[in-house]
């Protein structure tokens, strides 16, 4: 990429990031372009679908959602703790930008969708925590990483559309983990 285009896809990425996170992932895409000094046909030339410039935002935290997912891991916290905290790590992940958690949610699982590949980092991410669990006989054997990923997905657009309070999400969150141990 030339230095010139590098520069203008960068401007677009951290002015959608902005506006994403003001207006939602819905937000005009002419909006983006202005706020990063560009054209509509420069920031259509490098993103050809809004999907093809979510996934260049999100690429930013997937670094931050393993490392969570290994502190999960690593954890030596009560199982129903450590559930908890990386539940509420992902609802905030996919939760950064308004409207971003129906984008995951209808993401997941659909090879499709340009932000899949995202979603199978969290996917990864999530069944590296729950057959962590599993291995140690804490977790439900017939526990499915996407459907756990689903479920906490539901969690996070519910909560981001009716704008929830963070005990809310928790006292949501915490259903799912205790049908998900054993008993």
């Amino acid at each position: 990429m030339r230095a010139d285009a590098q520069r203008n896809y960068d401007k677009i990425v951290v002015a959608a990031a902005e506006v994403f996170t003001q207006r939602g992932m819905d937000a005009p895409l002419d909006e983006i372009a202005t706020r990063a000094g560009v054209g509509p046909g420069t920031l259509y030339r490098h993103f050809a679908t809004r999907e093809d410039l979510i996934d260049a935002i999100v690429k930013s935290w997937m670094a931050q959602i393993d490392a969570a997912a290994t502190e999960a891991v690593e954890s030596e916290a009560p199982t129903r703790e450590v559930l908890q905290k990386w539940f509420a790590t992902y609802v905030a992940r996919i939760s950064r930008n308004r409207g971003g958690p129906s984008k995951f949610a209808t993401a997941m699982g659909n090879p499709a969708s340009p932000i899949y590949s995202k979603c199978e980092v969290l996917r990864l991410a999530n069944d590296r925590v729950l057959n962590r669990l599993r291995d140690a006989g804490a977790l439900r054997s017939d526990v499915n990483a996407l459907e756990v990923c689903r479920l906490i997905g539901g969690v996070a657009v519910v909560a981001d559309q009716a704008e929830l309070a963070d005990s809310d999400i928790a006292s949501m969150l915490g259903v799912i983990v205790d049908g998900l141990l054993q008993n």
